[in-house]
């Protein structure tokens, strides 16, 4: 987490419509001061509307907003002291690094002695010394961002809001520019709303992650807790692989429930379900399974064909069609020793009654 030196945003009933279109459904929720706060979702979902409401480009229907307490919901945007990272960047193209670092300092009338040493300071700090006279054509992708990240937080603003500011950028350069942005927020220290449709990316950088659907937040928490408790299956899809198990009926018993799938199969979690059968599913992430070509004594095993098998950076994923028609994923870190099962061999697959989560539907 980074120090305390950003400012607290808050959301109290914010919401927006169209007509009878909602983008934004009345949200409540706290920003704290010096946290990375990451919103994700699927297109339409309400992020980007969030992301203009607090930025002063979008109206709000009703609600507030406030920043330390300080209402700014009817202010223009060039009276909230927020900085703002595009997607594009952005950058005056006939201006130097120098000229577009400056600018929200030359516009505001800032003496220039004073421009000079916090220009100084921040060329520094986004390491771009001897590139002050360069244009933004002779830079490259990750220099350009810098250029961004350094001219949005030069005035100190109250806020940095950055709209997918990664994803014009290939994948080497998108996790490096990861680690940039987190080095920048630890040096700076300002309360950053990350707006992003990529979910690694998010996870990666955010202290807390809302995740959106249909103009509302599902559920807010960090990385960790998203992808190990999520609390509904929209959740548990979005973040990561899921393998989602239909339930039909449920039973307490001790040291868990078991529980009976749509197919008949008798299951068993140790956690306790958040509703009645037809209410919740099971849910197990890919990692959690183990897969074997002999019975399995866990708790839990089910049989099937192994139908793919892909190859990913320091992981093997294997697609199992198992004999109910129901597709499985299971996944487990690649090594000289792993044991090369067959595409089209019976296997089973087996996991743990504590890896069983119940959530709802």
């Amino acid at each position: 987490m980074a120090d305390k030196r950003g400012h607290k945003l808050s959301f109290h009933g914010i919401a927006k419509q169209y007509g009878s279109l909602y983008a934004l459904r009345p949200t409540s929720i706290d920003v704290e001061p010096g946290e990375i706060f990451a919103v994700i979702g699927p297109s339409g979902s309400g992020k980007t509307t969030l992301l203009g409401l607090t930025a002063g480009f979008i109206m709000p229907t009703s609600g507030e907003i406030r920043i330390d307490d300080v209402n700014v919901e009817t202010k223009p945007p060039f009276q909230r002291n927020i900085g703002m990272v595009f997607q594009g960047y952005s950058l005056f193209p006939h201006m130097t690094v120098a000229e577009n670092i400056s600018f929200p300092l030359r516009v505001r009338k800032v003496p220039k002695s004073d421009i000079a040493t916090r220009l100084a300071r921040m060329i520094d700090l986004v390491r771009l010394g001897g590139m002050a006279d360069r244009y933004p054509s002779a830079l490259s992708g990750g220099q350009q961002q810098r250029v961004a990240l350094a001219r949005a937080a030069i005035y100190n603003p109250l806020l940095l809001l950055m709209d997918e500011p990664l994803s014009a950028l290939d994948k080497n350069l998108r996790d490096e520019m990861q680690y940039e942005i987190k080095q920048f927020h630890r040096l700076v220290g300002s309360t950053f709303l990350y707006v992003t449709h990529d979910q690694s990316e998010a996870a990666s950088l955010a202290d807390r992650i809302a995740i959106m659907r249909d103009g509302r937040i599902e559920q807010v928490g960090s990385a960790r807790e998203l992808y190990e408790l999520p609390n509904s299956r929209f959740v548990a899809s979005f973040l990561g692989h899921a393998n989602i198990i239909d339930i039909s009926e449920l039973k307490r018993e001790a040291g868990g429930v078991s529980v009976r799938t749509s197919s008949g199969t008798v299951m068993r979690s140790t956690h306790v379900p958040v509703g009645s059968a037809g209410e919740i599913c099971g849910c197990i992430r890919p990692e959690a399974m183990i897969i074997a070509t002999e019975n399995l004594a866990m708790d839990n095993m089910v049989s099937g064909i192994l139908e793919d098998v892909t190859f990913l950076p320091g992981a093997v994923r294997c697609k199992v069609r198992l004999d109910n028609g129901i597709e499985f994923q299971q996944q487990q870190p690649t090594s000289r020793s792993l044991e090369a099962i067959p595409v089209g061999q019976r296997i089973n697959l087996g996991w743990s009654a504590s890896d069983m989560l119940l959530i709802r539907q």
